[in-house]
């Protein structure tokens, strides 16, 4: 049964939620979310698929500037769901993606 089988095998993988603060702004946090090929940009996180956002202008941005960042949530603030994909796969796009950022600020 393929439904078992996937069952069995989502179970096995650890999935979760990273947040972080890119270095620099609204900018470079675009950039590397627009660098991300494995990585899905989406406003709802937690499906099964590794999914990414930037709060400030998705899920937080009817909220005014001054009170987000009272939150934590600056322009700079990125939220990531990790999915059922390769482990390795998902850390080499994330390699991608702050290599593009960095080597393009130097």
């Amino acid at each position: 049964n393929d439904t078992e089988l996937a069952k069995q095998w989502y179970q096995r993988r650890v999935r979760g939620m990273l947040s972080f603060v890119i270095d620099g702004g609204i900018a470079e946090a675009t950039l590397f979310l627009q660098s991300l090929k494995i990585f899905a940009l989406a406003e709802s996180l937690g499906g099964y698929e590794s999914l990414a956002e930037l709060p400030s202008v998705m899920t937080h941005a009817s909220v005014p500037a001054e009170q987000r960042e009272l939150i934590g949530i600056s322009d700079s603030l990125i939220r990531l769901s990790v999915g059922i994909e390769e482990p390795e796969d998902l850390i080499a796009d994330l390699s991608q993606a702050f290599e593009t950022v960095y080597n393009k600020k130097k």
